[in-house]
């Protein structure tokens, strides 16, 4: 029996990238609007108004948890966390998610109320704060697009602050309707509209993001069409258990065994495997086991080599 485990620590490409001055840009200027949004929405009496500060608050606050996670995730491995803090990116899109969620709650509950007791909104004022929004909103939406489909962390900051872009047009609409109809309702109602796409857009990073937490496959991954790679290599008679799980939001592990014939040069197969995970899957953390097929006994043979 033979094993091999192999990885990559130099591979800056696969591992989590810093993000560190997009993070810094991005809260201060999302900081620095909330605070003049929530002004204005007081001294325009727009639940919008108000209702997307309070969103973009909790952007913030998001921002700094996904900035932390994205730090310690950089942290060297040790004895006692053998991977590092790698899955603290995990953790920062489930509360990421779970924060987005307690507002949404928070507009729907007050955006409920006015729509039963309409109060007037300053729909000039209410249309160039949301506007100035859209500006904020897409910069910060900018800083984070390079990193999107490469770590559900950086994806998760995208996608709340392109939504917050598409928010605030939203806004600025309601604004232009209430300057031209003069209805109440359409204030609250503006906000419902905010607190749906808020939502829609969470639910698919909170599924996600605890499939990653309880070490699903992620979804970028087939596990069949790994299987049919592994089981394609020249000497393999078939493929036993089969483990692929996520290290963070950028890096995937793998384990599993091969039985195999007994003619087969096990050196040969092993670096065969490992490049058809990088290619089909691009797994670069993987443990491979390899045994004759049929035979259950230890190899007095067996060794272990390492690739870094």
């Amino acid at each position: 029996m033979s094993g091999a485990h192999h990885h990559h620590d130099d591979d800056h490409q696969h591992g989590p990238i810093d993000f560190g001055r997009a993070f810094l840009i991005g809260i201060l200027l999302n900081l620095g609007f909330v605070l003049v949004e929530t002004g204005y929405g007081i001294l325009a009496n727009s639940m919008a108004l108000l209702a997307d500060a309070g969103h973009n608050l909790s952007d913030v606050l998001g921002l700094l948890i996904a900035w932390g996670a994205s730090v310690l995730a950089r942290r060297r491995a040790s004895e006692r966390y053998s991977f590092g803090l790698k899955k603290a990116s995990i953790l920062a899109a489930l509360l990421n998610a779970l924060l987005l969620l307690l507002a949404v709650g928070a507009i729907f509950a007050e955006a409920g109320r006015r729509l039963f007791e309409p109060e007037s909104a300053n729909g000039g004022v209410v249309m160039w704060v949301a506007a100035a929004g859209i500006a904020v909103n897409a910069i910060t939406a900018w800083l984070f697009a390079s990193g999107r489909d490469h770590d559900i962390n950086i994806r998760g900051a995208y996608l709340h602050m392109a939504a917050d872009a598409a928010v605030s047009a939203a806004v600025v609409v309601a604004g232009l309707l209430i300057l031209l109809t003069g209805q109440r309702w359409i204030d609250p109602a503006a906000s419902l509209l905010v607190a749906a796409v808020i939502l829609w857009g969470t639910w698919g990073l909170l599924k996600e993001s605890v499939l990653l937490t309880l070490a699903g496959v992620p979804k970028k991954i087939e596990p069949a069409k790994v299987r049919a790679a592994l089981a394609g290599l020249p000497g393999v008679e078939s493929v036993h258990h089969l483990h692929i799980w996520p290290l963070s939001t950028t890096e995937t592990a793998l384990t599993v065994q091969l039985a195999v014939h007994a003619a087969t040069d096990r050196d040969q197969l092993l670096e065969a495997a490992r490049d058809s995970l990088t290619a089909v899957a691009d797994i670069h953390h993987t443990t491979i086991q390899i045994e004759v097929a049929g035979q259950h006994a230890v190899d007095p043979c067996a060794h272990e080599r390492h690739d870094h």
